[in-house]
């Protein structure tokens, strides 16, 4: 399933350089950049309510935008960093890199773990262990998966979950080439305890 692109909405800012950036801070807006694609940058600003909101939405970094700057067409984009206050937390600079539908890029991708009903481990009372909740990927801007899938049907005490057992949607490929794992089935501290006991008698 491809993720939405949603909308983004900016302002041109004037002027570059530290002056402009606390000018825009003065004015309630969040300083940013929009570079890549082989054309020059274009400083924005975005407003500081707005761009707080969609951080706190969750996945900001993972989305890719349709950028709206009034005067200037859409642009599909993606964040690249959120600079921020190292005290407040609270955002001070924002970067975005244009891109195609059909540019390749690396994201940070949900894993959602489907069948938990179906699962002999979890039934006994196992625990599921989420070692990567996200899974970094080399996807299609253009296709960009709103999350991963991990069925659990099957899966038993002991069970270890790599990134090879997952199908991954088209086009989607792990940036790490090694078999990662992703999960595992864990037994209950009651069960390990018992086990442990007869271990050591």
């Amino acid at each position: 399933m491809a993720r939405e692109i949603v909308d983004l909405n900016a302002e041109v800012r004037t002027g570059t350089g530290k002056g402009a950036a606390r000018q825009a801070r003065r004015e309630g807006k969040v300083p940013g950049i929009v570079y890549g694609d082989g054309q020059e940058p274009t400083p924005i600003k975005m407003n500081y309510n707005y761009l707080l909101t969609k951080l706190r939405q969750g996945r900001f970094l993972q989305t890719l935008f349709n950028l709206k700057v009034e005067g200037q067409p859409d642009v599909h984009v993606i964040c690249r960093a959120v600079q921020r206050d190292v005290v407040k937390d609270l955002p001070t600079h924002v970067d975005f890199m244009r891109i195609h539908d059909e540019s390749r890029i690396e994201l940070f991708i949900h894993v959602t773990f489907v069948n938990h009903e179906a699962s002999p481990g979890l039934k006994r009372g196992g625990t599921l262990t989420v070692v990567r909740p996200e899974v970094e990927l080399e996807v299609t801007a253009g296709d960009i998966p709103d999350h991963i899938t991990v069925d659990l049907t099957g899966k038993k005490i002991g069970d270890v979950i790599h990134i090879d057992d997952v199908q991954l949607p088209a086009g989607a490929k792990p940036t790490i080439a090694r078999n990662f794992v992703i999960a595992n089935i864990a037994a209950p501290s009651g069960l390990v305890s018992e086990e442990h006991a007869e271990a050591e008698a």
